[in-house]
């Protein structure tokens, strides 16, 4: 059993076997945020006059950015689940065809969005959100680069969630965190090109005064990212294609069309129920924009920003521990254990629940540190702490929420998962955000409180879902 992934998913001791499975799964989603993590340490550390209006386009921009993400990652998340389902059963052939026709749709979504993205940055920034001033202006120009090589994160999460999907967690997590060292290096050099930069940071200007590399500020971070992650793929690809044996002659071939369609259907309800997720905290993004800043004044834009991109790390850990809970309700169920299925995503959610609150501790407590190791302005901090402060712990809701709609997702009822997600953001959050945000005497701290409970509403609604005896017979089904 020591040596055979599916054996462990279908045999071992569950509640070890899911924390095993999942630890580096959420790992290494968490380390998807590093590369805007890092983005914002190095543009927070230009000149005052950049770095403040950057750190707020960074973090307009990343939430865009993440909605392609998230469409794309929709597929992935289907195909996994019907991957996981095969590899359960022992089907090869059909693993090697389902990963190959997805690979065809994700590389047509990218040329698609990669478009839309590189066309209509300037109307999104400015008409969309409603950036002003040197935010919507340095916005724009980094979103072009950003969308228009959204192909790099499309394919790397795919192919890392394929490798999850046949039971490889370790071998994904290495290679992000090679791809967040490089991204780190590259990031260095285009940012602050020949100089200056941060006394931690003086090893850089050198090097890339000897290689003609010039300033390129906050054009630099979005480069960075892209060259990085496509780099990251050689490898990723090599490992599915040697070691999985995908992608290889006999498991690739023209598109097929009825894979094609039943892995869409699948697909556009996760996508759709990801997005909203994220459309949610950009229209937090968006409101604040629109109600609480002037031209000359961005501390919210900013705040949010910083803040943002911290909670997209809770997102991303949440949605870890929700691919290792797909993992196993699809490979448990396709070898027709649905008991086994259902207690998997459960220890998954309690293990996120755990993991959330020692992130909202960390953020609660250190967060002034945190805050202003990326913008020392006192407004800037205060204003994340305030947000940390009514919403930290309700990222314990977030977490629960995505990984027990995940263990739906896995046994294949992504629109059951849908609904409920949709009815939260669409009844709730949405017409709440409008009501504070526009109210007289509205407050920023009022639209914290919106998110706070938006995120509770997500676990309470999923936990009495999963509880149901009908889900159960689903799983059965």
């Amino acid at each position: 059993m020591k040596g055979d992934p599916r054996v462990r998913i279908l045999e071992g001791p569950l509640a070890i076997e899911v924390a095993r499975f999942g630890t580096p799964l959420a790992v290494g989603m968490g380390l998807q945020t590093l590369f805007s993590l890092v983005d914002a340490y190095l543009i927070g550390h230009l000149e005052t006059d950049v770095a403040h209006p950057a750190l707020g386009a960074i973090g307009i921009c990343d939430q865009l950015a993440a909605l392609g993400t998230i469409v794309s990652y929709g597929l992935t998340v289907a195909t996994t689940a019907l991957i996981s389902r095969r590899h359960g059963q022992g089907d090869a052939a059909g693993v090697k065809h389902l990963a190959w026709q997805s690979l065809l749709i994700v590389l047509g979504l990218s040329a698609v969005l990669g478009l839309v993205g590189t066309l209509g940055a300037s109307v999104l920034i400015h008409d969309v959100i409603g950036a002003k001033g040197r935010v919507a202006e340095l916005g724009t120009h980094y979103l072009r680069v950003l969308m228009g090589g959204s192909f790099s994160i499309f394919l790397l999460l795919h192919v890392t969630s394929l490798m999850r999907a046949l039971g490889s967690a370790k071998t994904p997590v290495s290679i992000l965190i090679g791809a967040n060292a490089l991204n780190l290096v590259l990031a260095v050099l285009l940012v602050y090109g020949p100089g200056p930069a941060p006394a931690p940071l003086a090893w850089g200007p050198p090097i890339a005064r000897a290689l003609g590399i010039p300033r390129l500020e906050l054009q630099g971070a979005a480069w960075a990212t892209l060259i990085a992650r496509c780099l990251a793929l050689a490898p990723a690809l090599f490992v599915l294609v040697r070691r999985f044996e995908l992608f290889r002659k006999d498991g690739r071939g023209p598109a097929d069309l009825p894979v094609m369609k039943n892995i869409a259907g699948l697909a556009w309800p996760s996508s759709i129920q990801l997005v909203l997720r994220v459309a949610g905290m950009l229209f937090v993004q968006s409101l604040g924009a629109r109600a609480f800043t002037t031209d000359t004044d961005q501390t919210i834009t900013t705040a949010l920003g910083i803040a943002f991109r911290l909670e997209t790390m809770a997102l991303f850990v949440a949605l870890g521990w929700g691919s290792a809970a797909q993992t196993f309700v699809g490979q448990n169920l396709g070898a027709g254990k649905p008991r086994r299925a259902l207690h998997a995503g459960s220890y998954a959610a309690l293990y996120t629940a755990i993991m959330m609150a020692v992130l909202a501790i960390f953020y609660r407590t250190s967060g002034a540190s945190i805050v202003a190791f990326f913008d020392s302005d006192p407004g800037v901090v205060a204003t994340a702490l305030m947000y940390f402060s009514w919403v930290g712990f309700s990222y314990v809701g977030l977490g629960i929420g995505i990984v027990l709609g995940s263990a739906v997702q896995g046994a294949g009822a992504t629109r059951r998962a849908l609904l409920l997600d949709g009815a939260i953001v669409v009844l709730f959050q949405l017409p709440a955000c409008l009501t504070v945000g526009f109210a007289e005497g509205a407050r920023f701290q009022h639209l914290a409180w919106v998110v706070a409970i938006t995120y509770v509403a997500f676990a309470v609604v999923h936990i009495l879902h999963y509880r149901r005896g009908r889900f159960l017979d689903t799983l059965a089904g």
